[in-house]
């Protein structure tokens, strides 16, 4: 299965709470809603063992059918709004990375 992980720090005027609720409310929902996504799940870093947390947020991404994915999902008007309001809330340094699952 494919995998799109999103590493993350959110933008100085967004707190961890605000943007919990947006994840709860629309983010979640509206990515698992996509054609070609099977889940959505988003991991908040909270600890480190080499003490340093480059980014705090990582965005997982499962899809399904890559695609019907990058076909109907990636282009909609939709998903397009989402990635609008999104980068408003995160700092523009993110890192965005495609694979596959081996395990």
């Amino acid at each position: 299965m494919a995998k799109e992980v999103i590493l993350y720090n959110l933008a100085e005027h967004v707190t961890d709470e605000q943007y919990k609720d947006y994840v709860v409310n629309e983010k979640g929902p509206l990515l698992d809603s996509l054609p070609g996504v099977e889940k959505f799940e988003l991991v908040k870093i909270t600890s480190s063992m080499k003490g340093e947390i480059p980014f705090k947020y990582v965005g997982i991404l499962h899809i399904k059918d890559p695609e019907l994915f990058a076909k109907e999902a990636a282009p909609s008007k939709k998903f397009q709004d989402f990635v609008a309001k999104w980068s408003t809330m995160v700092d523009p340094a993110f890192h965005s990375l495609m694979g596959e699952e081996v395990y």
